[in-house]
Order: C-alpha cells, then sequence, then structure tokens
C-alpha cells in the first residue's frame, strides 16, 4: 500500500509539510524492503516515528543533563558526565561536547576506535533508524551500495537515504516476522536493545496505536 502524506502526517500527528517532505521517500523504501502490508507499514511508520522524533531528526543528539547522562550510559561516562553534561544556564550542550560524550561513550564498541579516532561521533545514530557505529554503517553500506563509512553524513542529509537505511535494518532483523506474530514488544526491544526503557516502550505502543488508526488496521 502506498501512504499519502496525509496518512503520515495523521498516523505521526505531524505537519502535512513535514510528512509530504518524507512521503516519497519513506514510500520507496517500504517498497524496496518488502513492508508492504498496512500491519506492517503501521509497525514500520510507528518504529522510525519514534527513532526520529516524528520525522524531525536523522541525526542522534547527545545534548544531555549530567543526570541525564549518567542514567542513559552509566558508567561508560563515569565522572565526564559532570563535565560534559548541560550546564546551569545553558540551554543545549555544544556541538563539541556532543561530539565528545559521544566518542566516549561508543569509543571500542562494534568496531569503533577508541576515543580518539573520532568514531564515536562519526558513526553516532543517523538516519530514520539511527544506525550507529562502524559495523552497522559497513553493513548498510554494502546493502545499499553507498560508501556511508567514507561519508557517513549522507544518513543525515539524504532523505531517500536516511529511509533506505531503516528499510535495509527493518530486512535485517526480519521485522515482518515480529509483526506477524503481533510482538510488537519484541520488535522495539530488537531495534533499541535488551535495556530499553519503560518509558521508551510505552512511547512506541502510542505512536504504534496512532499509526494503526491511520492506516486502517484492526
Amino acid at each position: 500500500m502506498k501512504l499519502s502524506p496525509i496518512q503520515l502526517s495523521t498516523a505521526l500527528l505531524i505537519p502535512l509539510e513535514r510528512a509530504t517532505g518524507w512521503i516519497d521517500a519513506i514510500n520507496a523504501a517500504m517498497v524496496e524492503f518488502g513492508i508492504t502490508t498496512p500491519a506492517q507499514q503501521a509497525a514500520f511508520i510507528a518504529q522510525i516515528g519514534h527513532e526520529s522524533v516524528a520525522l524531525s531528526r536523522t541525526s542522534e543528539s547527545f545534548d544531555y543533563s549530567i543526570q541525564g547522562l549518567t542514567a542513559q550510559f552509566g558508567m561508560r561516562i563515569g565522572a565526564n558526565a559532570a563535565v560534559l553534561g548541560r550546564q546551569p544556564g545553558e540551554k543545549a550542550v555544544p556541538l563539541d561536547r556532543q561530539a565528545r560524550i559521544a566518542n566516549i561513550v561508543y569509543a571500542g564498541r562494534y568496531g569503533n576506535g577508541d576515543a580518539a579516532s573520532g568514531d564515536g561521533w562519526r558513526y553516532r545514530g543517523g538516519g530514520l533508524k539511527q544506525i550507529t557505529f562502524h559495523d552497522n554503517y559497513a553493513a548498510c553500506s554494502a546493502a545499499l551500495g553507498v560508501n556511508l563509512l567514507v561519508a557517513p553524513q549522507l544518513l543525515i542529509t539524504d532523505k531517500m537515504l536516511a529511509a533506505r537505511s531503516a528499510g535495509w535494518f527493518w530486512l535485517s532483523i526480519a521485522g515482518n516476522s515480529y509483526v506477524a506474530r503481533g510482538d510488537f514488544d519484541g520488535l522495539s526491544t530488537r531495534i533499541n536493545g535488551k535495556g530499553i526503557s519503560a518509558d521508551s516502550l510505552e512511547a512506541r505502543r502510542t505512536r504504534w496505536k496512532a499509526c494503526k488508526k491511520a492506516l486502517g488496521v484492526v
């Protein structure tokens, strides 16, 4: 089923202008990666809607308070949280400090180098699914035929690639199989990881409910 901008706008409760800007890329990605039934599309749209903050972000933010950094990354950030987190009077963490946070918490994981390598920031979450880490960028590159290791910013700036990367990830985890057995929470856990919070699960369920209603899924 090809979605209309109005359906996408209604599903994610976003302005029609934003939905119109994304509809072609999302429809093309769903066709390419076999996300074709209304039930599959409702679940896919709900998940990418959550990951991208209602299609408003294609790049992972590290704009955390000190407490938020500790809650999110624990020992990976450690005492650095007090220095790098959002300080009193700051509206947002400056990008240079966000980069330092990413380089620390994502160092030495899934193909990333150490903090000094810059890989944490280079391969931070990108695209509508927030593809993260060197190894996942490499796998996505191979699938999409684009060298994202050299040009990781394309997942942030290119809407077609941002959507295709989400479709590729969905296919790689057999997202349609979760839909077939009605396991939306399992799908959310597979996407976000075993440490997914109760708040994240509930937010995804809420989006899913709205998406099902917009797409006529019972």
